[in-house]
């Protein structure tokens, strides 16, 4: 009887049963605190990788590049919506043919909110520089980026490119990019 009663009086109180039928259970949260996986606001940062070249006549080359993004985007729940600009320096030798000098970007991006993996894919205009006179042309892409925490984003991107008759000069060039960035939100 003393060990019923002593097992009774351990088990605790009615008080701190279960929650009532109509009270709502906590849910746990999948982030980390101070985490949330919103990526809406503005954002800059830096990148470097590396550009290989394919150009009309054998004017190829690759190089490493380095240069500077800064964006805006939205979070619309799963589905991320935003625009960036960036600027690329190089000095990529098209076999004696050429030099590239640099690439600047229009971008807008599209993607899906993970929590705190943002997945995207991305087109727009490029420019590109080269000693046979600056051309615009178009790219596409895809991406990715990851919170570290609120402030600080890491990532990575592939694109590729698309440039005729560079400066006048009858030479057309494709162009792949990957970069690794990292970016500030403010």
């Amino acid at each position: 009887l003393i060990t019923l009663l002593n097992g009774a009086a351990l088990a605790g109180s009615l008080d701190d049963a279960a929650p009532a039928p109509n009270e709502p259970l906590a849910r746990a949260s999948t982030a980390a605190p101070g985490i949330g996986g919103d990526w809406t606001g503005p954002y800059a940062g830096v990148q470097f990788g590396y550009i290989d070249v394919d150009g009309t006549g054998g004017a190829d080359g690759d190089d490493a590049l380095f240069g500077v993004h800064a964006g805006y985007q939205y979070d619309f729940g799963t589905f991320v919506l935003g625009g960036e600009v960036d600027y690329d320096g190089t000095d990529v030798n098209l076999a004696g043919a050429a030099t590239v000098d640099s690439v600047a970007r229009l971008k807008l991006r599209a993607g899906y909110d993970f929590g705190l993996v943002l997945g995207y894919l991305t087109a727009g205009v490029a420019e590109v520089d080269t000693t046979l006179g600056d051309e615009g042309g178009d790219f596409y892409g895809i991406g990715f980026a990851y919170q570290i925490n609120d402030q600080y984003l890491i990532g990575a991107e592939v694109l590729e490119h698309s440039f005729d008759n560079i400066g006048g000069s009858g030479v057309n060039a494709d162009a792949t990019t990957f970069t690794l960035r990292g970016s500030f939100r403010f």
